[in-house]
C-alpha cells in the first residue's frame, strides 16, 4: 500500500505511534547531489500492513511521520541504520530515537562482520528475497509491482529478524552492549561534518604545515560550493586536483595549468583565479593556525610479537563469545594495548573489556598464555 492523501498518513502514524516498534527503511539517491534525494519510506510494525510513503509523487505534510520518528515510546528498527538516519538527519536537523539496527544486533549475537540484509532474513527465517530491483532508480515513477514489493519486504521480513536478535540478546544478556552502540550511531557527532575537517579526507603525499593549510582552505571552499549547489563534490573537483594545487602551489595561471589533475577548463576559465587567489590567502595566513599533523609512528618491532598473540587472542575470545571480532577490537586497540601500559581504547572499556581486555591485559602481564592442545589453540591461565 502507498500513502497517498494526509488522512491516509495521519492514520498510519497515529496507529503505529501505539505500537511497541516499528521497521523502517528507505529507498534514496544520491549519486548526482550532495545531499541524498529521499525517495521512498517504507513502514512495517506487528499486525500491520506494511505501507509506502512517497515523498516525490505526494506533496504531504510530514509531521505526523516525523513526530513518530521521535517518539520515545516507540522503537525504531533499521538495518544498517547509519545512511536512513543520515538522511533524516539532513531533513529534520534531527535523528530519530530509540533504535534497533539488526546489522549491529547480528554482529553482537555472532553472524559476523556486517551482514547483509538478505543473508540475515534467509538465515532466520528460510526465505529467499528477490533481488530484481536492487539497482532500480527510485526516483523514476510510476513504481512498478514489483518494486513495491520488493520495498515493503524489506520492512515485513525485518520484523522477523529483529524479534529473533532481540531475543538472542536477552538470552546472552547483551542488550546493554547493543544500546552502547546505538547510542553512538544517534549521536549528532557521527553525522555531523564541519567544513573545516574536510580537508581531514583528502590523501595528500605531504605532511608540511603550508600545504596543509592550503588544502584545507581550497576543501573548505569546494564544500561550501557543492552543499550550496547540491552537487557531489567531485563535481566541483576531484581530491586529486585539490591535493596536488596543494603540493605545487601555483602563483599564476601557468603553473596552474601545469598541474595534471587539474582540468583544463577550470584552468583557463574563472573558477582559476579563485584558486590562486585561496592559495595565495592560505599561504600568507597566521602559522600559528596552520595544521599540523604528526605523522603515525612505526610500530615497534620489539612489540611485534605482543600484538600478533592479541590477535589469535581476540580471534579466541571473539570466537567464544560469538561474537564479530571487529565489534570487539581494531588494529589501532590491538597496537595501543601491544605497547602501553594504561590504553585508552574502546577495547579496554566496558563490555568489551570483560571479554577481551581483562584476558588481553593478563596476557601482557604473564598471567595468561596461549599454547596448542589436540591441534588447537587455548588459552592458559599461568597464576
Amino acid at each position: 500500500m502507498i500513502i497517498k492523501t494526509q488522512e491516509e498518513l495521519n492514520t498510519v502514524c497515529t496507529e503505529l505511534s501505539q505500537k511497541p516498534y516499528i521497521t523502517i527503511d528507505t529507498e534514496f539517491l544520491r549519486d548526482k547531489t550532495f545531499y541524498p534525494i529521499l525517495c521512498l519510506i517504507q513502514l512495517g510494525a506487528d499486525n500491520f500492513e506494511a505501507v509506502a510513503v512517497d515523498p516525490i509523487e505526494f506533496k504531504l505534510d510530514w509531521t505526523p511521520l516525523n513526530d513518530l520518528l521521535h517518539n520515545e515510546n516507540v522503537l525504531k528498527v533499521f538495518h544498517a541504520a547509519r545512511q536512513d538516519l543520515e538522511i533524516f538527519y539532513y531533513l529534520n536537523n534531527k535523528i530519530p530515537h530509540p533504535i534497533f539496527d539488526t546489522q549491529v544486533a547480528a554482529m553482537v549475537c555472532g553472524y559476523g562482520d556486517s551482514i547483509a540484509y538478505n543473508r540475515l532474513v534467509q538465515d532466520i527465517t528460510g526465505h529467499a528475497l528477490a533481488k530484481n530491483a536492487q539497482f532500480t532508480d527510485w526516483s523514476r515513477r510510476p513504481l512498478s509491482g514489483k518494486q513495491l514489493t520488493y520495498a515493503l519486504d524489506d520492512v515485513i521480513f525485518l520484523r522477523d529478524a529483529y524479534k529473533a536478535l532481540d531475543q538472542r540478546l536477552k538470552e546472552q544478556g547483551r542488550e546493554k552492549w547493543l544500546k552502547a552502540e546505538m547510542e553512538v550511531l544517534t549521536s549528532v557527532s557521527t553525522y555531523e561534518q564541519p567544513i573545516e575537517d574536510m580537508w581531514k579526507r583528502i590523501k595528500i603525499r605531504s605532511d608540511k604545515p603550508e600545504v596543509l593549510a592550503v588544502l584545507k582552505a581550497l576543501a573548505g571552499w569546494r564544500e561550501e560550493i557543492a552543499r550550496k549547489k547540491d552537487v557531489p563534490r567531485s563535481r566541483i573537483m576531484k581530491d586529486d586536483a585539490l591535493a596536488d594545487i596543494a603540493v605545487y602551489l601555483p602563483k599564476d595561471r601557468d603553473g596552474l595549468k601545469r598541474i595534471r589533475n587539474v582540468p583544463q577548463e577550470i584552468a583557463n576559465g574563472k573558477t582559476a583565479n579563485v584558486l590562486l587567489e585561496i592559495v595565495k590567502r592560505a599561504r600568507h595566513s597566521d602559522k600559528t593556525t596552520w595544521p599540523q599533523v604528526t605523522g603515525k609512528e612505526p610500530f615497534p618491532k620489539h612489540a611485534t610479537p605482543t600484538l600478533e598473540m592479541l590477535k589469535l587472542l581476540l580471534k579466541i575470545n571473539a570466537s567464544e563469545a560469538d561474537v564479530a571480532a571487529k565489534m570487539i577490537a581494531t588494529t589501532d586497540d590491538l597496537e595501543a594495548i601491544a605497547i602501553e601500559d594504561a590504553p585508552n581504547v574502546p577495547a579496554m572499556i566496558g563490555w568489551r573489556y570483560e571479554i577481551f581486555g581483562k584476558d588481553a591485559k593478563a596476557l601482557k602481564e604473564g598471567n595468561l598464555t596461549l599454547g596448542l592442545h589436540k591441534g588447537r589453540i587455548k588459552k592458559v591461565i599461568t597464576t
